[in-house]
């Protein structure tokens, strides 16, 4: 049997997943970190993205994470995010409105419109869509 390691998701709100993997993808601030078994210590601050992890059985399971931190040792990964949601529990519908207000705003930008706040909002719609196209 080859090396797991023990992959934990929690939000303030709730524990989302404790389960053996066989390796991560996971969003960090600055780019995407692949983690497999006796990866070696590591802190990061996570950003916007789609965690993705391999189960014991080679099946893959997608999530949306945004913000929060990473911590990874060589038999765990723990993920505190600001928010995380399981792909089968994202709203597509929300998730395309979302998308859809960001993009005209960032197009057609008024004075009172943060441009910036528009550009996260668009990130967090499409990591949740992105997500929830792995259902």
């Amino acid at each position: 049997m080859s090396a797991l390691l023990r992959l934990e998701v929690a939000t303030p709100e709730r524990l989302l997943l404790r389960e053996n993997v066989r390796q991560a993808l996971v969003p960090a601030a600055n780019g995407y970190l692949g983690i497999l078994p006796d990866h070696a210590p590591l802190l990061s601050e996570l950003g916007v993205g789609v965690l993705i992890y391999e189960l014991e059985n080679g099946q893959k399971k997608w999530m949306s994470i945004i913000g929060g931190y990473v911590e990874v040792g060589p038999d765990r990964i723990r993920v505190l995010a600001n928010r995380a949601e399981n792909a089968d529990e994202i709203d597509v519908a929300r998730a395309q409105a979302a998308l859809k207000r960001a993009n005209e705003r960032i197009m057609n930008p008024t004075p009172d419109v943060d441009i910036a706040r528009a550009l996260n909002a668009l990130r967090r719609a499409q990591a949740r869509l992105e997500a929830a196209a792995h259902k």
